[in-house]
């Protein structure tokens, strides 16, 4: 290559923001194969240090304002940087309707096992929260920390089965499919007793979570669909002994304002020089 000629080949690494897909089988609750496509987007940097994952929240995608910016913050500090949509959400195949916490838990296990090389940094989002945790207690997958913003932890359970009002268990019984209110969708989350069932088999905090690496977490007081409580519980169900809480005065669910999403990649920032390889 000529000597005036600038060589971008490790920027267009770090930058590469495409959709890629990755094709997968998986069995659902009927135990029966799904073939479908997982959509995701990975930036691949000359950092040593560990790469980043995010988690996406229920029904939500990996194209939302947490996720750009971990991926802006990723190029800058030249850091591996994968996100991905759930099976049924996003730019991913399948039908949200027929997820269940095992074919989502599956869908992490198998991504973060396929896509990642070395020591990795889970951020989860609410339901990625829990997702996070999971994941932080399976082996081999090599998850060094974790960054939790309003943990979901139990979902289906804390905060879906026992906040159900008597019209919407009967629903829930009868047609086997209920929907739950949601700011971000007029019709509200369909929530299947499948769903519901399923999620029972993964519940973790009153049997305590085995990871012992760092836990970081970012939650709003003024959350109104995990209440900051939850956080509390969850710090006393880790194992880990080195958690660490930081509750937003101001802050609502998704803390995605300008002033969050700072405290998020700073969170990170220190986590990552805590953890350098």
């Amino acid at each position: 290559m000529p000597e005036d000629m600038p060589n971008h080949k490790d920027d267009d690494l770090v930058n590469d923001t495409s959709v890629k897909f990755l094709d997968r089988a998986i069995a659902d609750h009927h135990e029966n194969i799904k073939n479908f496509r997982t959509a995701y987007r990975q930036q691949k940097g000359s950092n040593p240090g560990p790469g980043v994952v995010f988690l996406t929240g229920f029904k939500s995608d990996m194209d939302g304002s947490k996720a750009e910016a971990l991926a802006a913050w990723c190029a800058s500090e030249k850091r591996d940087f994968l996100r991905f949509d759930y099976f049924g959400h996003g730019r991913s195949e399948g039908d949200f309707i027929d997820g269940t916490v095992s074919l989502w838990r599956e869908d992490v296990f198998s991504i973060i096992s396929e896509l990642t090389n070395g020591p990795q940094i889970i951020v989860g989002s609410s339901f990625g929260g829990w997702l996070s945790l999971m994941a932080a207690c399976q082996k081999p997958l090599n998850i060094a920390a974790l960054v939790l913003i309003a943990p979901a932890v139990d979902m289906t359970d804390k905060l879906m089965r026992l906040r159900f009002d008597q019209t919407m268990l009967k629903e829930l019984d009868s047609k086997g499919v209920c929907y739950m209110p949601s700011d971000y969708d007029d019709e509200g989350y369909p929530i299947t007793s499948n769903l519901i069932e399923d999620g029972a088999k993964y519940l973790m905090l009153e049997k305590g979570i085995e990871f012992e690496g760092p836990v970081r977490i970012l939650h709003g007081r003024l959350d109104d669909s995990v209440p900051w409580s939850l956080s509390l519980e969850l710090a006393g169900a880790l194992e880990s002994k080195d958690v660490e809480i930081t509750f937003v005065e101001q802050g609502d669910h998704s803390l995605s304002e300008p002033e969050n999403i700072t405290l998020l990649t700073s969170t990170l920032s220190r986590l990552c020089d805590q953890i350098q390889l």
